[in-house]
């Protein structure tokens, strides 16, 4: 599976995209609602046939005829979403009720409609035509189409973002573009680091770009602007807007960095060993810092660039003790602490650069998963 997203022409037509999200954001708030009521009753919830039984036959009452404007498809869609998410949040109950060790999951919950983004069309509802031209529905709209669809288009997806701008979201079933490129021989660990986005077993890193921070003048700025603004006023709308922007200009730019970082890194090594993080403890720790990073997309990007040229990830579990670990004799130091940037082992002397002798134990334990032997690091620190 592919995944592309175009962005449509500013158009007056557009407000009819709008109209339908509103819709669909109404009828998840009518199922939700539905659902927690269902249960007090019953102590189940609804199956989604049942649910979208329901909605069919409340689209023939005039109170709900404004309903009629998102098509059946959609609707059925998020008839789905609300039942694959109960069905979730029930498992995860009798998960934890019978003392495994799960991640906790929520139940769907309420969402406003201007926060609100999306509605899915499957099967039917929409159809591509020549001239970047796509018809939802009745009405033809225009689309920036930046390059070309191949495969067969499973779903569209209509987006909106919080500038009010119109997307097409295609999920297309293709075959993998591979690249075509020479094994280089090469294999790297890499550790994430705050003060270093990256640091590689060869001793190379990646700087950490700090695309959120070198903003926040302008955030604070924006923020100001929009609290002083009367609520309900058009000049509030603007401010909102110029915050809005800003957002997206960090979120282009960060996510350009990923795919740039992960396409270098995928077409220099053959093998990258990472560590598997543990992204909502980091971020109770560091909070902006490691949000401001996007550890967690750059992970995925990378594992999608990787599948492309052919490169091998291993993830080591993130309870290794890497940083503590002498690269060397093995000896794991539990006095390391985070303030500890380089640190001396106490049995062979060896001094260490945390982050380079974290890297250089992530490739050693990548590599043995792999049965590929042992590694040890090219320069070694200094010894004492």
């Amino acid at each position: 599976m592919k995944a592309f997203a175009f962005k449509l022409y500013v158009s007056k037509r557009n407000r009819h995209l709008h109209r339908q999200i509103d819709v669909a954001a109404a009828i998840w708030n009518h199922c939700i609602a539905l659902h927690r009521r269902y249960y007090r009753l019953y102590g189940k919830h609804l199956s989604s046939a049942r649910l979208q039984l329901h909605i069919t036959k409340l689209k023939k009452r005039p109170a709900f005829a404004f309903w009629n404007d998102l098509g059946s498809q959609a609707i059925q869609d998020i008839a789905q979403r609300i039942d694959r998410a109960y069905r979730r949040f029930f498992d995860s109950v009798k998960a934890r009720k019978t003392g495994q060790k799960v991640s906790r999951v929520s139940p769907p919950g309420f969402k406003k409609r201007l926060k609100y983004r999306s509605f899915t069309l499957k099967q039917a509802g929409y159809k591509f035509l020549d001239g970047n031209r796509v018809r939802i529905g009745s009405r033809t709209y225009r689309y920036f189409q930046s390059r070309d669809i191949d495969g067969d288009v499973k779903t569209l997806t209509v987006k909106r973002d919080p500038l009010g701008d119109i997307y097409i979201c295609l999920s297309v079933e293709t075959t993998l573009e591979t690249v075509n490129r020479t094994a280089t021989g090469k294999m790297a660990g890499a550790d994430f680091g705050l003060k270093t986005f990256l640091k590689l077993s060869d001793g190379s890193d990646v700087k950490s770009p700090e695309h959120l921070k070198g903003s926040l003048k302008a955030f604070r700025k924006a923020s100001r602007e929009l609290s002083r603004k009367k609520k309900g006023s058009m000049n509030r709308k603007k401010a909102k807007f110029n915050l809005a922007r800003i957002h997206r200009t960090v979120k282009h730019r960060r996510d350009a960095f990923h795919w740039e970082t992960a396409n270098r890194l995928c077409g220099e090594y053959d093998v990258l060993c990472l560590e598997d993080l543990s992204l909502k403890g980091m971020q109770s720790l560091w909070g902006r810092k490691v949000s401001d990073l996007g550890f967690g997309n750059f992970v995925r990007v990378l594992e999608t660039q990787a599948r492309k040229h052919g490169t091998r990830l291993v993830f080591v579990d993130r309870f290794y003790p890497s940083t503590k670990t002498c690269s060397f004799c093995r000896e794991v130091n539990g006095k390391v602490t985070l303030r500890d940037r380089r640190w001396e082992c106490p049995v062979c002397g060896t001094i260490h650069d945390r982050d380079l002798n974290a890297a250089v134990n992530l490739l050693r334990v990548g590599i043995s998963t792999l049965g590929l032997g042992d590694v040890r690091p090219a320069e070694p620190a200094v010894a004492v």
